[in-house]
C-alpha cells in the first residue's frame, strides 16, 4: 500500500487550442477535458493503473462535484469532510505541447481541518510502505504542515512508512529541515531554490543537479529524484548518483508529468528494483504522461518505446 496526501486538490481543466496561444486574441479550442487532479491524487491514479495498491487522502466537501470526477478516475479515496469546494486549475495547451497554467489558491483551511487530515493520514498509513506528501499547502495552514504530518505518522508506531515529499518553496524547505524525508522529488529549479543556489546555464545540468542534491543527501534526506523535463532525471542516494535520458517523446501536455515520474519511481521500488531501474521507470512514466493530453494517468500500455540510457555520475 502506498498512501498519498493531497491537501489542496483541484479539478484540472485542460483546453487544447488549434494554434499557438495569442494574448488578447479570440481563439478556438479543439478539445477540452476535466480530470480529478492534485499531485497526490495524480500519483495514486498512476499507481493504481499499474496494479499498485494506493489510497488518496484529501479534503472533500460532501456537496462538491469533485467527488464525481474522483470516482470517474477510479481513485480509492479516504476523504476528510470539510466545507468549500476544491479549486479549479486551468491549463491551456497548444498543438506543440506548450502549456500555460493558471492555478487558483484553493479554499482557506482551518486548524480543525489540518487535525482531521493528519488523523486520516495516520489511520490510512497502518501497514503502508510509503506515504507521499504532494502538492501545495492550502491557505490557512502552516508551511510546516507536512512536518506535522510526518511527525504524527512516525509517532503512531512501528513500522512507519517511508516518506516521499513532492512540493516546493517554504513547504519543501520545512520538510527537509525538520522532517528528514526518505525521498524528495523536485525539478531542477525547485532544487536550486531549496539549496539557495543559482543554476549555471553554461554548465552540464545533470552534473550541477547531482552536486546540489549531494548537499542534502544523506544529511537531510534519504535520496533525491530530480526531474529535468526533456533532459530526463537525476537520482542521488547515499551510495551513488545517476542520470537518465528519456525516450523520444512528442509532448502534448506537461501537466502531471512530474507526478507520474514519482509514481513510476515508486512502482519500480515497490517491486524491488535497484536505483538505476527506479530512475528508468520514473523517466518512462513521466514521458508517457507528457505524451498524453490533459492530466491523464499513464498505464503500462502508454509507456513509450525506446531505450532509457542511464549513466553513473561522479558522486560528489
Amino acid at each position: 500500500m502506498i498512501v498519498t496526501l493531497t491537501a489542496n486538490p483541484s479539478l484540472d481543466r485542460t483546453v487544447t487550442l488549434q494554434g499557438a496561444l495569442r494574448l488578447g486574441a479570440v481563439q478556438t479550442a479543439s478539445d477540452v477535458r476535466e480530470d480529478a487532479g492534485g499531485k497526490g491524487i495524480n500519483v495514486t491514479r498512476v499507481l493504481r493503473g499499474s496494479g499498485v495498491e494506493s489510497r488518496a487522502v484529501l479534503p472533500l466537501d460532501p456537496e462538491d462535484p469533485f467527488a464525481v470526477a474522483l470516482r470517474a478516475a477510479g481513485v480509492t479515496a479516504a476523504p476528510v469532510a470539510v466545507h468549500g469546494a476544491a479549486r479549479a486549475n486551468l491549463t491551456i495547451a497548444d498543438p506543440e505541447g506548450v502549456t500555460t497554467k493558471i492555478n487558483l489558491p484553493g479554499v482557506t483551511r482551518t486548524a480543525e481541518d489540518a487535525a482531521a487530515l493528519i488523523d486520516a493520514v495516520v489511520a490510512a498509513c497502518a501497514g503502508a510502505r510509503w506515504l507521499v506528501l504532494a502538492g501545495s499547502i492550502p491557505p490557512g495552514l502552516s508551511e510546516s504542515f507536512y512536518v506535522d504530518v510526518i511527525r504524527a505518522v512516525r509517532a503512531a508506531g512501528a513500522p512507519a512508512p517511508r516518506i516521499a515529499v513532492d512540493t516546493s518553496g517554504a513547504a519543501v524547505r520545512a520538510a527537509v529541515e525538520s522532517g528528514a524525508p526518505d525521498l524528495i522529488k523536485p525539478n531542477e529549479d525547485e532544487l536550486a531554490e531549496l539549496a539557495g543556489v543559482t543554476l549555471d546555464p553554461g554548465a552540464p545540468l545533470p552534473e550541477q543537479v547531482a552536486a546540489i542534491a549531494a548537499r542534502l543527501v544523506p544529511a537531510r534526506v534519504g535520496s533525491a529524484f530530480v526531474t529535468l523535463g526533456g533532459d530526463g532525471a537525476v537520482l542521488v542516494t547515499a551510495d551513488g548518483a545517476w542520470h537518465g535520458t528519456p525516450p523520444p517523446t512528442r509532448v502534448r501536455s506537461t501537466v502531471g508529468a512530474g507526478d507520474s515520474s514519482l509514481a513510476g519511481f515508486l512502482i519500480a521500488e515497490e517491486r524491488g528494483a535497484g536505483p538505476e531501474e527506479c530512475l528508468r521507470s520514473g523517466i518512462r512514466y513521466g514521458s508517457a504522461a507528457a505524451a498524453l493530453p490533459g492530466t491523464q494517468a499513464p498505464t503500462p500500455t502508454d509507456l513509450l518505446p525506446g531505450d532509457v540510457p542511464v549513466r553513473a555520475l561522479d558522486h560528489p
